[in-house]
């Protein structure tokens, strides 16, 4: 399982600030109004040689204060119950607020880690103003600025030590391979696997999982043992559809975290949303597999060229990498699901695929004898040697002469020339030079 963190606090004290540093990425919109995120916002932070999951749980557009100050109580229950620590933001040019009060009230009965950031404190004045919300009871309490980004290592620090150092022995033992089906609420991920037990029948044993509503289901199909991970479990109750969305946010991005494979559901009519995309770069990010479903097929008018034109349209919205199975089907009228199956199965073996460093070797220095690398600053950049790493994720090392040289397009060249030899459809593959 991956480990999450959920940054909460009331409107505009800067989570999307610290969202970006964290990331290291301007992925969340920042501006001085309140309530700017609406969209759940959510990506991997690296630190210190370890990665997490950090969710931006972001702001409500209120009607009125009142409905505004409940909204925000539950997005901090949806994460104390979802995420495995918590980051709650405040903002020292504010001081202590009542909204504050009422978050910290609710986070002190929670068992989970909570880590106080006191935001904008970057001068010595402010550090003085900042030690009134010793007050709150936290023991984690961290004076930052999430613009500057100091004291954000100290924060860093706290968050990773949680974190148990990972098992690279865990993946290759577990020999099962595990599908994740994720997508976004109402796309039909419920309905896949229901077709697919309803048609097999074949099901060893249904173990909940840790994250509720979170299902494992261990199939045997086409002679092979996998395991179905189903984020679906979803039901749209009520107008609680912020909450909703954050549910299957965190439950898609800790089922990635467990799975080989990942089954992105997409909805035919409404094609490839901002948000799929988010999921879809976040699972390549993690090194899973990746293969596109796009579900009630059948309900779409078709024309000659329909799943040609769609298929194009899909793999623009996702490059760079594009190197992925797209499958047409309809969970309803159980069309191609267990063709679904095969392809993730044979997405399972890619990730897996180990190339002799002979044949890697004779098949890639032709490639970059074929087209070499720019000359930079009058220096002719030499690749002399390649040999794949021992990863989970295939990784791939060029020994040159130049390694810091080598700019993207041409990392881009060596890693369609790999593609184009070697399978490694629906994988992310990763190029690494080294010096030699």
């Amino acid at each position: 399982m991956g480990f999450t963190v959920a940054i909460t606090g009331r409107p505009n004290v800067g989570k999307s600030t610290l969202f970006n540093r964290l990331l290291e990425q301007r992925k969340a919109i920042v501006d001085n109004v309140s309530g700017v995120t609406r969209d759940r916002q959510y990506g991997v932070a690296d630190w210190n040689g370890k990665n997490f999951n950090v969710i931006d749980t972001g702001g409500f557009v209120p009607d009125s204060e009142d409905i505004f100050e409940t909204e925000i109580r539950k997005q901090v229950k949806i994460a104390i119950e979802e995420a495995n620590a918590i980051i709650f933001m405040t903002d020292v040019s504010t001081g202590i607020t009542s909204l504050d009060e009422s978050m910290a009230e609710i986070l002190r009965r929670s068992t989970k880690p909570v880590f106080l950031a006191v935001n904008k404190v970057d001068n010595a004045e402010r550090q003085l103003d900042a030690t009134e919300f010793y007050s709150l009871g936290f023991d984690n309490i961290f004076f930052i600025s999430s613009m500057s980004g100091s004291g954000s290592g100290e924060l860093l620090d706290a968050i990773t030590e949680l974190i148990p150092p990972e098992d690279e022995t865990d993946e290759a033992a577990n020999e099962v391979p595990r599908f994740a089906i994720i997508g976004q609420p109402n796309v039909g991920k419920s309905s896949l696997l229901n077709a697919l037990v309803g048609k097999e029948r074949t099901i060893v044993s249904d173990i909940a999982g840790t994250t509720r509503d979170t299902i494992h289901t261990h199939y045997n199909l086409f002679q092979k043992d996998f395991i179905l991970i189903d984020t679906a479990g979803l039901r749209k109750k009520n107008k609680e559809k912020d909450d909703l969305e954050f549910y299957s946010v965190i439950r898609a991005v800790n089922a990635m975290d467990e799975a080989d494979v990942c089954l992105l559901v997409l909805d035919a009519e409404k094609g490839i949303t901002a948000q799929d995309v988010n999921i879809f770069s976040l699972a390549a990010r993690k090194g899973k597999g990746v293969v596109l479903l796009v579900n009630k097929w059948d309900l779409l008018e078709k024309s000659t060229n329909t799943a040609r034109d769609y298929e194009k349209h899909l793999k623009e919205k996702i490059a760079p990498f594009t190197d992925v199975p797209v499958l047409f089907i309809s969970a309803k009228e159980k069309t191609r699901i267990f063709q679904a199956m095969e392809i993730a199965l044979k997405v399972y073996e890619n990730r897996k695929r180990r190339i002799a460093t002979s044949k890697l070797n004779e098949v890639m220095l032709k490639a970059v004898a074929a087209h070499h690398a720019p000359v930079v600053r009058g220096n002719t950049v030499k690749i002399k040697y390649i040999m794949q790493l021992p990863t989970a994720v295939p990784s791939f090392a060029f020994f040159t002469n130049y390694p810091d040289d080598i700019k993207t397009p041409y990392k881009n060249y060596l890693e369609n020339q790999l593609r184009a030899s070697f399978d490694f459809k629906g994988v992310p593959v990763r190029i690494f030079f080294r010096k030699k």
